[in-house]
């Protein structure tokens, strides 16, 4: 059977129905279609989709989300690729949709999240299992919400993504909107992922400033670099996963923040 669908981009794309070869080309969404039940319908990932590792060793490869491996994707003859705006190209996915059904996201916050599990839940035949991660999104993330009220939480945060030069998640952003569900307020007033000297970094006067394990791989030592810049503030590494993925990922990041808001209720 065929079906068609329409992307979060607007293009309309007809497959078979349900999918039986599937290439997943963002890692949370990958990490997605295994916990929506799917198993050996995802035929193809890219190197950095590592959740759960033990699909990840069993899968072929397609490259990395912004430089994919087209004769590979060619040789596995797919019947759907599912990617998102911002973490693929634009040239690669025009290329790909030429030849093949490609479905794509388009993520600013978590209603898009929840919209884009809900969507894809459609789109492979797991819709009941898709609405269940929804339930317990929706319910987590209000709970984060009334609880960062009570405890007062608002402090001004700065969250970095990238460094030589410093990036930071600016709004517009799914990490923004997170941060702003906790209760923490953006100090960046920039749309998507400025680049700031460590001077402009200072004359944001931040309470807090986050360092994310991704995609830059900030350790230990870099924070005592920061809290040399910026002794006012307090400098904390922090699990880019949990702030960054928006897939399944997000129903354990409803523990991971609740633990992060008792540091924060204690500032």
């Amino acid at each position: 059977m065929q079906r068609t669908f329409v992307d979060q981009l607007g293009n309309e794309l007809t497959i078979n129905y349900p999918p039986q070869r599937i290439i997943s080309i963002v890692p949370s969404q990958t990490e997605l279609l295994f916990d929506l039940g799917l198993d050996e319908e995802v035929i193809g990932i890219t190197k950095f989709c590592i959740h759960p590792i033990e699909k990840f060793a069993t899968r072929a490869k397609v490259g990395g989300t912004k430089k994919l491996r087209i004769d590979e994707i060619r040789r596995l003859q797919p019947d759907l690729i599912i990617g998102n705006k911002e973490e693929n190209t634009q040239a690669e996915i025009e290329l790909l949709m030429r030849e093949f059904p490609v479905w794509m996201s388009d993520i600013y916050n978590l209603d898009d999240a929840v919209a884009t599990i809900r969507q894809i839940g459609e789109l492979v035949n797991r819709e009941p299992e898709a609405a269940y991660l929804n339930h317990l999104i929706h319910a987590g993330f209000n709970d984060l919400q009334t609880l960062a009220l009570s405890k007062g939480i608002h402090q001004n945060v700065a969250y970095l993504i990238w460094k030589d030069p410093y990036m930071l998640a600016g709004r517009h952003t799914f990490i923004d909107d997170v941060l702003r569900r906790i209760g923490l307020n953006n100090a960046v007033a920039e749309s998507r992922y400025p680049a700031l000297t460590l001077q402009e970094l200072q004359a944001l006067n931040c309470q807090l400033v986050l360092l994310s394990s991704e995609p830059y791989p900030f350790k230990e030592k870099h924070i005592q670099e920061l809290q040399e810049a910026l002794p006012q503030a307090k400098v904390w590494l922090v699990d880019g996963e949990m702030f960054s993925w928006y897939g399944s990922r997000l129903v354990k990041a409803v523990q991971y923040l609740f633990n992060f808001q008792q540091q924060l209720a204690g500032f």
